[in-house]
Parts: structure tokens; sequence; C-alpha cells
């Protein structure tokens, strides 16, 4: 069996890999926020069209389809990647190859 070194990995499926270990499951969640809030708008969508036309729609639905599409827009700028700022940049190998030595 091979026994691998920190230095073996690849950098840039290392800070993969670690950005997985910060937010798992991070791209099925956002998946997962984005259809519900799809799912949302359409009704919204589809309830604002009946109104339209003249039909009638209840206000406890109305406002279930509000608070829907408010709460997954919540969950997907909340779960966003944002940068920090005391993370420092990455450098890859080849970054590190063309610099000068001091």
């Amino acid at each position: 069996m091979a026994s691998f070194k920190g230095n073996d990995l690849d950098p840039t499926l290392k800070a993969k890999l670690q950005q997985e270990l910060k937010s798992p499951w991070r791209g099925l969640r956002r998946a997962l926020w984005f259809t519900l809030w799809a799912s949302a708008a359409l009704g919204l969508l589809v309830m604002a069209s009946r109104l339209a036309s003249g039909g009638t729609v209840a206000l406890n639905d109305a406002f279930v389809q509000i608070g829907a599409l408010v709460l997954c827009s919540y969950l997907l700028w909340k779960d966003r990647s944002a940068k920090s700022p005391q993370d420092p940049p990455q450098t890859t190998s080849r970054d590190s190859a063309t610099r000068p030595l001091n």
C-alpha cells in the first residue's frame, strides 16, 4: 500500500479538499436552495397571473409563497462563497518556480 505525503498531492486538489472540509455538501445544499427558490418563484408567478386574469387567490397562500421566496433567497445569500480577508491567496507550484529566490 502506498503512503502519500502532504507534498505529493496536487495543489488544486488539496485546495478543493480543504474547501470541502470547511463547508461539506455545499454544492448539494446550493442546488437544493436554488430549486426551492425557483419553485417558490414559479408558484408566486402562477398566483400573480391568476390574480391578473381576474381569478381569486387566497391571501394565506400568497403569504406562504412570499415567505418561501424570501427564506430561500436568504439561504442562497447566506450560503454564498465569500472570500475571507484573513485567508492568504493560494500559490501554485508554477508560481513558485518562476519567482526569484532571495
